[in-house]
């Protein structure tokens, strides 16, 4: 009797498995051990904030993947729930340490999420979007009156604790050698994506996850066969609103000043861009988006110059200025990857993995 391929899956059980095969286990073994090291290898502070700000994107996309790409629920208001991190840690990040500040965060970021999620219940598609829209200019109007946590136009400075019991992550002190804030922030940010990144790969894989997704397919009939979509819808919105929390406070306390001009209707876009880039309803399609997205801004900034006809200052040259074309790559790169690649580079990378699977020598 011939030897059933291994890749054959013959269990629902092994089609549940967080790490199919050996060869995954090593891939995440060098990519733990590639993340420890990075810093270590690129000490230029230009390059590690742009690693440190794709993490803490990545912590958001992940949030928003939750909602839309395994509950099907549209948001547009992400960046609401992400500038509501940033103030509470502005509030509570100077009094509390980082193992405090950082769940008040989330927990603040999740009541808000279960006073929206109602919603949810009646309205999805367009209509959902709409109303989730209407939170991006609530927030705005809240952010800019409500001076007392806010500041106000002017905005506010975050001094956030960042020590873990006798590790700070503004100056590492390890074996003589001393490491910069960047790099600190390097090991915090992505030690937090893989967390939240093995919650949620986690939770997908357990029946609610599995309801989230039987409600995102169909609802009603997700509803016939005993699947109660009300409570689902809601509980995605709780979720993933505590984690695009966590991402605002990740965000506010590194950078140390945050303004009401950052959260709006183009930092929504932006994370819908990262979602439908990377791949709707996959984990490591919300990480791969938020490299290959969230980097593009710093990088158009820092390299502006060199691109032709980008105006990188005021009066200066060029028909298109740095604001205009991020905005007008996010909307290229939506409706790409909604018409070539639906599946986004989640998808593009499990074809490729598909393609060497098939391959005699994997027999």
């Amino acid at each position: 009797m011939a030897k059933p391929h291994r890749n054959l899956v013959r269990d629902y059980r092994q089609d549940l498995r967080l790490f199919g095969s050996p060869l995954a286990k090593t891939g995440l073994a060098a990519m733990l051990v590639a993340l420890v090291m990075l810093p270590m290898v690129i000490q230029d502070d230009f390059w590690l904030s742009v690693l440190v700000y794709v993490g803490i994107t990545a912590v958001g996309a992940i949030g928003l993947n939750l909602l839309t790409g395994y509950c099907g629920q549209i948001s547009l208001g992400h960046a609401f729930f992400i500038g509501a991190g940033a103030y509470v840690t502005g509030w509570a990040g100077s009094e509390l340490p980082l193992f405090l500040w950082l769940p008040v965060a989330a927990l603040a970021g999740g009541l808000l999420g279960a006073v929206i999620g109602p919603f949810a219940l009646r309205l999805r598609g367009h209509y959902l979007a709409i109303v989730t829209l209407g939170l991006v200019f609530l927030g705005e109007h809240l952010w800019r009156n409500w001076k007392g946590l806010t500041g106000g136009n002017s905005g506010t400075s975050v001094n956030a604790q960042v020590n873990l019991g006798p590790i700070d992550f503004n100056r590492i002190e390890l074996a003589g050698e001393v490491y910069s804030r960047n790099q600190g922030y390097f090991w915090l940010v992505w030690a937090l994506v893989a967390i939240v990144a093995l919650l949620i790969k986690n939770l997908v894989r357990t029946r609610p996850g599995r309801a989230l997704q039987a409600v995102r397919d169909r609802d009603q009939a997700a509803e016939v066969i005993g699947v109660r979509a009300g409570r689902y819808k809601i509980g995605a919105f709780v979720v993933s609103s505590a984690i695009a929390s966590v991402a605002g406070a990740l965000f506010g306390s590194y950078q140390q000043f945050v303004s009401p001009d950052e959260w709006n209707l183009l930092l929504s876009i932006q994370y819908i861009a990262i979602v439908i880039v990377g791949g709707l309803g996959t984990v490591f399609g919300s990480i791969l988006g938020a490299i290959f997205v969230g980097a593009l801004p710093a990088l158009i900034d820092r390299f502006g110059d060199a691109i032709p006809g980008v105006q990188t200052s005021v009066g200066g040259e060029g028909f298109i200025s740095v604001f205009a074309l991020n905005q007008a790559i996010f909307g290229v790169l939506i409706v790409l990857f909604l018409v070539l690649e639906p599946r986004g580079l989640a998808g593009i990378w499990l074809r490729i993995k598909a393609y060497f699977k098939s391959w005699p020598f994997s027999y």
